[in-house]
Protein backbone atom coordinates (compact mmCIF):
# COMPACT_ATOMS: atom_id res chain seq x y z
CA UNK A 1 0.00 0.00 0.00
CA UNK A 2 0.90 3.59 -0.55
CA UNK A 3 -0.10 6.71 0.61
CA UNK A 4 0.24 10.13 -1.17
CA UNK A 5 -0.23 13.51 0.42
CA UNK A 6 0.01 16.38 -1.92
CA UNK A 7 1.77 19.35 -0.97
CA UNK A 8 1.33 21.70 -3.50
CA UNK A 9 -0.57 21.14 -6.69
CA UNK A 10 -0.34 24.66 -8.47
CA UNK A 11 0.66 25.25 -11.93
CA UNK A 12 3.87 27.66 -12.18
CA UNK A 13 3.08 30.02 -9.83
CA UNK A 14 1.20 29.75 -6.16
CA UNK A 15 -2.66 30.52 -6.13
CA UNK A 16 -4.20 32.02 -3.03
CA UNK A 17 -5.10 27.98 -2.30
CA UNK A 18 -2.69 26.43 -4.12
CA UNK A 19 1.09 25.99 -3.97
CA UNK A 20 3.80 24.64 -5.85
CA UNK A 21 4.11 21.26 -7.31
CA UNK A 22 4.95 18.47 -4.67
CA UNK A 23 4.37 15.23 -3.04
CA UNK A 24 4.99 13.10 -0.55
CA UNK A 25 5.03 9.01 -1.27
CA UNK A 26 4.84 7.01 1.65
CA UNK A 27 5.49 3.35 2.11
CA UNK A 28 5.64 1.57 5.19
CA UNK A 29 8.30 3.27 6.85
CA UNK A 30 10.03 5.07 3.96
CA UNK A 31 8.80 8.54 2.43
CA UNK A 32 9.67 9.99 -1.12
CA UNK A 33 9.80 13.80 -2.04
CA UNK A 34 8.74 14.21 -5.52
CA UNK A 35 9.41 17.63 -6.57
CA UNK A 36 10.07 21.14 -4.44
CA UNK A 37 8.23 24.15 -5.23
CA UNK A 38 8.82 26.86 -3.87
CA UNK A 39 7.66 26.66 -0.56
CA UNK A 40 7.84 23.32 0.47
CA UNK A 41 9.11 22.84 3.40
CA UNK A 42 6.30 25.62 4.44
CA UNK A 43 3.81 23.00 2.99
CA UNK A 44 5.44 19.72 4.98
CA UNK A 45 4.95 21.59 8.49
CA UNK A 46 1.28 22.72 7.84
CA UNK A 47 0.61 18.84 6.81
CA UNK A 48 1.83 17.59 9.97
CA UNK A 49 3.74 14.93 8.48
CA UNK A 50 7.24 16.49 9.38
CA UNK A 51 10.85 16.25 8.22
CA UNK A 52 11.76 12.45 9.81
CA UNK A 53 13.21 10.27 7.01
CA UNK A 54 12.45 13.05 4.36
CA UNK A 55 15.47 12.55 2.53
CA UNK A 56 15.02 10.86 -0.69
CA UNK A 57 14.18 13.75 -3.20
CA UNK A 58 13.18 12.74 -6.88
CA UNK A 59 12.99 15.43 -9.42
CA UNK A 60 10.65 15.44 -12.60
CA UNK A 61 12.51 18.52 -14.25
CA UNK A 62 14.92 21.06 -14.17
CA UNK A 63 12.10 24.19 -14.02
CA UNK A 64 11.91 26.37 -11.51
CA UNK A 65 8.77 25.86 -10.20
CA UNK A 66 9.46 21.89 -9.42
CA UNK A 67 13.39 22.91 -7.69
CA UNK A 68 13.06 26.00 -5.36
CA UNK A 69 11.81 24.75 -2.47
CA UNK A 70 15.07 22.86 -2.07
CA UNK A 71 17.04 26.23 -0.72
CA UNK A 72 14.40 26.67 2.01
CA UNK A 73 13.97 22.91 2.38
CA UNK A 74 17.98 22.72 2.90
CA UNK A 75 18.02 26.06 5.05
CA UNK A 76 15.31 24.21 7.26
CA UNK A 77 17.21 21.15 7.52
CA UNK A 78 20.86 23.05 8.61
CA UNK A 79 18.82 25.30 11.34
CA UNK A 80 16.20 23.24 12.68
CA UNK A 81 16.24 19.23 11.64
CA UNK A 82 18.94 16.41 12.02
CA UNK A 83 19.13 14.26 8.89
CA UNK A 84 22.09 11.35 7.85
CA UNK A 85 21.68 12.62 4.43
CA UNK A 86 20.20 14.01 1.36
CA UNK A 87 19.49 11.79 -1.39
CA UNK A 88 18.23 14.51 -4.66
CA UNK A 89 17.57 12.15 -8.14
CA UNK A 90 17.30 14.06 -11.11
CA UNK A 91 18.34 14.18 -14.73
CA UNK A 92 21.75 15.73 -15.65
CA UNK A 93 20.38 18.78 -16.34
CA UNK A 94 17.80 18.95 -12.96
CA UNK A 95 21.28 17.88 -10.81
CA UNK A 96 23.56 20.63 -12.53
CA UNK A 97 21.15 23.33 -11.48
CA UNK A 98 19.97 22.32 -8.42
CA UNK A 99 23.62 22.05 -7.40
CA UNK A 100 24.09 25.41 -8.51
CA UNK A 101 21.12 26.84 -6.70
CA UNK A 102 22.32 25.08 -3.34
CA UNK A 103 25.69 25.54 -3.30
CA UNK A 104 25.98 28.95 -4.83
CA UNK A 105 22.95 30.41 -3.47
CA UNK A 106 22.41 28.78 0.08
CA UNK A 107 25.68 27.69 1.32
CA UNK A 108 27.50 30.35 -0.59
CA UNK A 109 31.03 28.23 -0.03
CA UNK A 110 30.57 26.91 3.36
CA UNK A 111 29.68 23.54 4.29
CA UNK A 112 26.33 21.74 4.16
CA UNK A 113 25.62 20.18 7.38
CA UNK A 114 24.90 16.76 6.21
CA UNK A 115 26.33 14.71 2.86
CA UNK A 116 24.30 15.74 0.29
CA UNK A 117 24.28 13.42 -2.68
CA UNK A 118 23.55 14.01 -6.22
CA UNK A 119 22.51 10.54 -8.18
CA UNK A 120 21.66 10.88 -11.74
CA UNK A 121 18.83 9.39 -13.24
CA UNK A 122 18.60 7.49 -16.58
CA UNK A 123 15.21 5.24 -17.20
CA UNK A 124 15.08 2.22 -15.42
CA UNK A 125 15.21 1.21 -11.51
CA UNK A 126 16.34 3.74 -9.89
CA UNK A 127 16.15 2.24 -5.60
CA UNK A 128 15.23 -0.97 -4.69
CA UNK A 129 14.49 -1.75 -1.01
CA UNK A 130 13.17 -5.19 0.45
CA UNK A 131 9.95 -5.24 -0.94
CA UNK A 132 9.38 -1.82 -3.47
CA UNK A 133 11.42 -0.75 -6.56
CA UNK A 134 11.12 2.96 -7.52
CA UNK A 135 11.77 3.61 -11.34
CA UNK A 136 11.81 6.02 -13.76
CA UNK A 137 11.06 6.87 -17.17
CA UNK A 138 11.80 9.69 -19.45
CA UNK A 139 8.37 11.94 -20.74
CA UNK A 140 8.42 14.57 -23.51
CA UNK A 141 8.55 18.45 -21.84
CA UNK A 142 10.29 21.24 -22.78
CA UNK A 143 13.91 20.78 -21.92
CA UNK A 144 16.06 17.56 -21.89
CA UNK A 145 15.86 14.95 -19.17
CA UNK A 146 12.28 15.18 -17.71
CA UNK A 147 11.05 12.05 -15.72
CA UNK A 148 8.36 10.55 -14.46
CA UNK A 149 8.56 7.65 -12.09
CA UNK A 150 7.31 4.09 -10.89
CA UNK A 151 6.65 3.32 -7.44
CA UNK A 152 5.99 -0.43 -7.09
CA UNK A 153 5.87 -3.59 -4.23
CA UNK A 154 7.17 -6.57 -5.11
CA UNK A 155 4.62 -9.35 -5.93
CA UNK A 156 4.28 -12.27 -3.84
CA UNK A 157 2.54 -15.50 -3.26
CA UNK A 158 0.18 -15.19 0.26
CA UNK A 159 0.45 -18.22 2.61
CA UNK A 160 -2.63 -20.32 4.02
CA UNK A 161 -2.15 -20.76 7.30
CA UNK A 162 -5.55 -23.17 6.88
CA UNK A 163 -3.32 -25.57 5.06
CA UNK A 164 -0.57 -25.28 6.94
CA UNK A 165 -2.93 -26.33 9.84
CA UNK A 166 -4.13 -28.88 7.78
CA UNK A 167 -0.93 -30.39 6.90
CA UNK A 168 0.21 -30.15 10.80
CA UNK A 169 3.06 -27.46 9.98
CA UNK A 170 3.83 -25.68 13.96
CA UNK A 171 4.18 -22.21 14.23
CA UNK A 172 7.58 -21.17 13.81
CA UNK A 173 10.75 -21.39 12.02
CA UNK A 174 9.14 -24.04 9.36
CA UNK A 175 6.66 -21.50 8.46
CA UNK A 176 8.53 -18.63 7.97
CA UNK A 177 11.12 -20.26 5.93
CA UNK A 178 7.99 -21.65 3.22
CA UNK A 179 6.27 -17.91 3.76
CA UNK A 180 10.22 -16.87 1.93
CA UNK A 181 9.73 -19.76 -0.60
CA UNK A 182 12.01 -22.22 0.89
CA UNK A 183 11.28 -25.99 1.35
CA UNK A 184 11.65 -27.12 4.94
CA UNK A 185 12.04 -30.45 6.54
CA UNK A 186 9.63 -30.99 9.58
CA UNK A 187 10.95 -31.89 13.33
CA UNK A 188 8.59 -35.65 12.01
CA UNK A 189 10.71 -35.54 9.36
CA UNK A 190 8.82 -34.80 6.34
CA UNK A 191 9.69 -32.32 3.64
CA UNK A 192 7.05 -29.85 3.14
CA UNK A 193 7.23 -27.81 -0.11
CA UNK A 194 6.30 -24.13 -0.09
CA UNK A 195 3.91 -24.95 -3.36
CA UNK A 196 2.31 -26.71 -0.37
CA UNK A 197 1.13 -23.70 1.30
CA UNK A 198 1.34 -20.50 -0.87
CA UNK A 199 -1.55 -19.20 -2.64
CA UNK A 200 -1.30 -18.09 -5.94
CA UNK A 201 0.78 -15.25 -7.08
CA UNK A 202 -0.61 -11.88 -6.04
CA UNK A 203 1.12 -8.52 -7.77
CA UNK A 204 2.04 -5.86 -5.29
CA UNK A 205 0.15 -2.22 -5.27
CA UNK A 206 1.73 0.42 -8.98
CA UNK A 207 1.42 3.73 -8.53
CA UNK A 208 2.98 5.70 -11.54
CA UNK A 209 3.42 9.48 -10.86
CA UNK A 210 3.81 11.94 -13.73
CA UNK A 211 5.49 15.78 -13.88
CA UNK A 212 4.75 17.54 -16.37
CA UNK A 213 4.61 16.22 -19.95
CA UNK A 214 3.25 17.10 -23.28
CA UNK A 215 3.00 13.44 -24.83
CA UNK A 216 1.31 10.79 -23.53
CA UNK A 217 0.74 7.94 -26.42
CA UNK A 218 4.44 6.77 -25.50
CA UNK A 219 3.40 6.38 -22.17
CA UNK A 220 0.30 3.97 -22.00
CA UNK A 221 2.30 0.61 -22.04
CA UNK A 222 4.07 2.15 -18.67
CA UNK A 223 0.79 3.44 -17.06
CA UNK A 224 -1.01 0.02 -17.90
CA UNK A 225 -3.13 -1.44 -15.03
CA UNK A 226 -1.75 0.84 -12.88
CA UNK A 227 -3.94 0.86 -9.35
CA UNK A 228 -3.08 5.05 -9.64
CA UNK A 229 -1.79 7.65 -11.85
CA UNK A 230 -0.57 11.44 -11.10
CA UNK A 231 -0.57 13.52 -13.58
CA UNK A 232 -0.84 17.07 -14.48
CA UNK A 233 -4.02 18.95 -16.04
CA UNK A 234 -2.64 22.39 -16.85
CA UNK A 235 -4.71 23.77 -19.47
CA UNK A 236 -8.90 22.58 -20.45
CA UNK A 237 -9.81 21.59 -24.03
CA UNK A 238 -11.07 25.11 -24.84
CA UNK A 239 -6.87 25.70 -25.09
CA UNK A 240 -5.35 22.54 -26.28
CA UNK A 241 -3.46 24.19 -28.65
CA UNK A 242 -1.74 26.47 -25.72
CA UNK A 243 -1.51 23.24 -24.07
CA UNK A 244 0.51 21.68 -26.77
CA UNK A 245 2.21 24.71 -27.90
CA UNK A 246 3.88 24.75 -23.75
CA UNK A 247 4.07 20.96 -23.79
CA UNK A 248 1.13 20.30 -21.38
CA UNK A 249 -2.06 18.03 -21.04
CA UNK A 250 -4.98 19.10 -20.32
CA UNK A 251 -7.31 17.47 -18.09
CA UNK A 252 -9.24 15.49 -20.99
CA UNK A 253 -6.15 14.38 -22.13
CA UNK A 254 -4.45 12.95 -19.08
CA UNK A 255 -7.99 11.33 -18.21
CA UNK A 256 -7.94 9.73 -21.88
CA UNK A 257 -4.65 8.49 -21.09
CA UNK A 258 -6.13 6.96 -17.61
CA UNK A 259 -8.70 5.38 -19.57
CA UNK A 260 -6.55 4.19 -21.88
CA UNK A 261 -4.38 2.60 -19.60
CA UNK A 262 -6.75 0.94 -17.63
CA UNK A 263 -5.68 2.57 -14.44
CA UNK A 264 -7.88 2.37 -11.41
CA UNK A 265 -7.61 5.79 -10.03
CA UNK A 266 -6.60 9.16 -11.53
CA UNK A 267 -5.21 11.95 -9.16
CA UNK A 268 -5.02 15.28 -11.26
CA UNK A 269 -2.91 17.89 -9.89
CA UNK A 270 -0.78 21.35 -11.44
CA UNK A 271 -3.78 23.01 -11.63
CA UNK A 272 -3.75 26.61 -13.55
CA UNK A 273 -5.15 29.16 -11.71
CA UNK A 274 -6.99 30.36 -14.79
CA UNK A 275 -9.82 27.83 -14.41
CA UNK A 276 -12.34 27.37 -11.63
CA UNK A 277 -11.46 24.03 -10.10
CA UNK A 278 -15.16 22.87 -11.26
CA UNK A 279 -14.83 22.74 -14.49
CA UNK A 280 -11.14 20.94 -14.44
CA UNK A 281 -13.15 18.51 -12.52
CA UNK A 282 -15.72 18.66 -15.02
CA UNK A 283 -13.55 18.08 -18.19
CA UNK A 284 -12.06 15.25 -16.70
CA UNK A 285 -14.94 12.97 -15.62
CA UNK A 286 -16.29 13.41 -18.87
CA UNK A 287 -13.99 10.91 -19.46
CA UNK A 288 -12.66 9.00 -16.66
CA UNK A 289 -16.28 9.37 -14.12
CA UNK A 290 -13.95 8.65 -11.32
CA UNK A 291 -11.32 11.12 -11.48
CA UNK A 292 -9.68 13.35 -8.93
CA UNK A 293 -8.41 16.70 -8.80
CA UNK A 294 -5.89 16.82 -5.97
CA UNK A 295 -5.94 19.92 -3.33
CA UNK A 296 -3.54 20.88 -1.20
CA UNK A 297 -2.65 18.25 2.15
CA UNK A 298 -5.04 15.79 0.11
CA UNK A 299 -4.37 12.47 0.86
CA UNK A 300 -5.11 9.31 -0.90
CA UNK A 301 -4.36 5.88 0.04
CA UNK A 302 -3.16 2.84 -3.16
CA UNK A 303 -4.05 -0.43 -2.70
CA UNK A 304 -3.93 -3.32 -5.30
CA UNK A 305 -7.18 -4.48 -5.71
CA UNK A 306 -8.26 -8.18 -6.97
Amino acid sequence: MFEIIFLGTSASAPSARRNLPSLVVKHDDQRYLVDCGEGTQRQILQSGIGFKRLNRILITHSHLDHILGLAGLLSTYMRWETIDQLEIYGGKNALDRIHDLLYSVVLRGASAPMPIKFIPVTSGVIIEENDLTVSAFNVQHRGPDCLGFVFEEKGHKPFLPEKAEALGIPPGPWRRDLVAGNPVTLPDGRTIDPASVLGDYKPGTRLVVVGDVGEVDSLVDICRGADALVIEATYLEEEADMAREFSHMTAKRSAELALKAGVRSVYLTHISRRYREKDVIAEAQSVFTEAVVARDFDTFQVKHLE
